[in-house]
């Protein structure tokens, strides 16, 4: 038992771990890995003063946290601009060559996965940082030790950081469900959330049971390293043992990389891990530096997303649920499918009109998609695979909770259930409430918001901020335990320090969404101001019409609502405006425009991230109310229908001129 042998056995499982899970090509069994494992472990014990951080023994996890700490990146980690079509990919490469000329590109695979960043001094890993907001992440250095494909030990001395993704892949996904299924325990939803989830574990050795993977794919500091080229850095990093996507490929003209992205999109569900699109990069380095950032994202690399994903499935039932406003949807119940990353089966028939329109039937044979990547939908039947037995559709008549009749107004194609007290209606309102983009209640989940107003915790809105009362009631439930519950109540009131516009979102006014709760809010700082305001004032408002101001209108007048209101005002919930004004007035400040045609010199999601922070409203159509169109080429009817109607038209070159960019 001598530090000769412990440094042997450190040297030879980290040689079988580079073999296995970089290379993919393992030398030797399970068991004789095991074993010499075990006589590491055994010599470590026996000999604390030799255990280092970079041992093999150090992945099986067992570390356990009582919070993460924040890390500031000493380079901000940026995230990508979107292009989601092949006009827009050579926009991109036009943007590039009104700068540079002769470019080549790398194209790699874009992971569906946990950006990571790894950094070594002395060649050992020091920390690992999840992206956070891009200035300040997490460290999860105790979890990214459990990944076995990540080196703890690198030959390179100086300081060094690499960045890349932390995956889970189907496999390792599939079989976590299935554990977690079999315990009773709520699914993961996609690959992504469940490496996410994994990653944010504060005990490792849960994340060291769920086979998570990471492929590296950048260096954000190459000043001192032999490297000119994004593809030389992938091979620096692979010659010091990281593992890198084999899936890379040097475009040297713009149509070589549309050919990348149609042959990824053809082996995108043969992958044994998820992607979502494929990232295009300058090769060269210098190129890189000259061509810089905008604020957000580099101008020298961009993101193709695919679009989204279509499958079939047997829709076997039609049910109904009601939102928070008392709205009535009718959802499909299908054949279990897997989406996007995701299994699914449910999916939104939006309204009974949508139905007949596309003439979905039970026991049709369907597509289905996944709207923005995000809210699974059907698209249509496949009416020739129809065999006689299906099913017409057929609204109902009453609500599905409480059995009240309901009401279809003029105008709308929505069904409403109109009764108060409907506890589907309050149960998705307490939700409503909670969620990220209104309060953000963390640990409110919405089975957890159900089961706490089945058991008569929470009947209303306010009643969330009487919680702490109840509190070892609650921790009676199973699944509740004190750091649960104190991580709640900290949530909740915390939540009371939130700017107006998330608390108006979170009331639930019909019309009133994020967006519109963020002009409101600017436009009269204090929920008091707003409530006050009468309808004229109201509809004098850009984007305030009719149908907000009325519904203003009917929502304070309602008893119920100013109790509430007086109620959290009580409990001191703030009801001001909190965030400073930042845009600077320009041409576009407080006007609408509106964006067409084929870009030259930007994307559209750049022109449109500018004249949102100079205050413009973007929509997609012109109209009367519209006050610029920024054209490209070919800008079709949009284009003519401005001429016709006045409207001041700017090319990219007039709109580069005046915003300075």
């Amino acid at each position: 038992m001598s530090i000769e042998r412990l440094n042997e056995l450190k040297e030879t499982l980290n040689k079988y771990n580079y073999q296995y899970y970089v290379l993919d090509k393992p030398t030797v069994t399970d068991q004789e890995y095991d074993t010499l494992m075990e006589e590491l472990i055994r010599i470590e014990q026996a000999h604390p003063e030799w255990l280092t951080s970079d041992s093999p023994s150090q992945r099986v996890g067992g570390q356990v946290l009582e919070g993460f700490k924040k890390i500031t990146h000493r380079v901000g980690m940026m995230s990508l601009g979107d292009i989601f079509n092949e006009d827009e990919v050579y926009e991109f490469n036009q943007r590039i060559n009104n700068t540079l000329v002769n470019n080549d590109y790398v194209c790699e695979l874009k992971l569906d996965g946990l950006s990571v960043s790894l950094v070594y001094d002395q060649g050992i890993l020091q920390y690992a940082a999840t992206r956070g907001d891009g200035t300040v992440g997490e460290d999860i250095t105790h979890n990214v030790k459990t990944i076995r494909s990540i080196p703890l030990q690198i030959d390179y001395l100086d300081h060094l950081e690499v960045r890349g993704e932390i995956i889970m892949p189907k496999k390792s996904f599939e079989r976590l469900n299935k554990e977690r299924q079999m315990a009773g325990e709520s699914l993961f939803a996609n690959c992504r959330n469940a490496a996410a989830g994994s990653v944010r574990q504060l005990d490792s050795s849960i994340a060291a049971k769920r086979g998570l993977d990471a492929y590296l794919y950048h260096l954000p500091i190459t000043d001192n390293l032999p490297v000119t080229t994004q593809e030389e850095c992938l091979e620096f990093m692979r010659s010091l043992g990281f593992k890198i996507n084999p899936y890379i490929q040097i475009c040297h003209s713009i149509e070589e990389v549309c050919s990348y992205i149609d042959e990824a999109g053809k082996i995108r569900a043969d992958l044994p891990y998820d992607i979502d699109g494929v990232v295009i990069k300058v090769n060269d380095l210098k190129k890189q530096g000259r061509l810089g950032f905008t604020a957000k994202v580099p101008k020298w690399a961009i993101a193709y997303k695919f679009p989204a994903e279509e499958v079939i499935t047997r829709l076997k039932d039609i049910i109904f649920t009601v939102g928070r406003t008392g709205q009535i949807t009718p959802n499909a119940v299908l054949n279990p499918v897997r989406v996007a990353g995701s299994t699914v089966q449910r999916a939104t028939l939006h309204n009974e009109d949508n139905i007949i329109k596309k003439d979905i039937r039970i026991g049709d044979d369907v597509v289905v998609r996944k709207a923005g990547d995000v809210i699974p939908e059907v698209v249509r039947s496949l009416i020739e695979r129809r065999t006689g037995n299906e099913r017409p559709f057929e609204m109902i008549t009453v609500c599905p909770m409480c059995g009240q009749p309901l009401s279809k107004k003029a105008n709308e194609a929505a069904y409403y259930c109109l009764n108060d007290n409907c506890n589907s209606k309050n149960i998705e309102r307490i939700i409503h409430f909670a969620s990220r983009d209104a309060m953000n209640i963390d640990g409110l989940g919405d089975k957890i918001v159900e089961q706490l107003y089945n058991l008569g915790f929470i009947k209303e809105i306010e009643d969330l901020y009487h919680i702490a009362d109840h509190e070892l009631e609650i921790m009676a439930i199973e699944g509740f335990g004190r750091k649960s519950m104190d991580n709640l109540i900290n949530s909740i009131e915390n939540s009371k320090k939130n700017s107006l516009e998330r608390l108006l979102f979170g009331l639930g006014i019909k019309g009133i969404g994020s967006k519109m709760a963020d002009v409101l809010s600017k436009e009269f700082h204090t929920l008091d101001a707003l409530l006050e305001a009468d309808y004229q004032t109201l509809i004098k408002i850009k984007d305030v019409g009719d149908t907000i101001a009325l519904s203003l209108s009917q929502y304070k007048r309602d008893p119920k609502n100013q109790k509430l209101i007086a109620h959290l005002k009580d409990l001191g919930v703030n009801m001001t405006y909190l965030k400073s004004e930042t845009i600077h007035q320009s041409i576009f400040t407080n006007k609408t425009v509106v964006v067409t045609g084929t870009l030259q010199l930007f994307t559209r999601k750049e022109i449109k991230d500018y004249l949102t922070s100079q205050g413009a409203n973007v929509t997609g159509s012109v109209s009367q109310k519209t006050d610029y169109v920024i054209a490209g080429e070919n800008p079709g009817s949009k284009y003519d229908k401005a001429r016709a109607l006045g409207i001041t038209i700017l090319d990219e070159e007039t709109f580069k001129k005046e915003v300075q960019l």
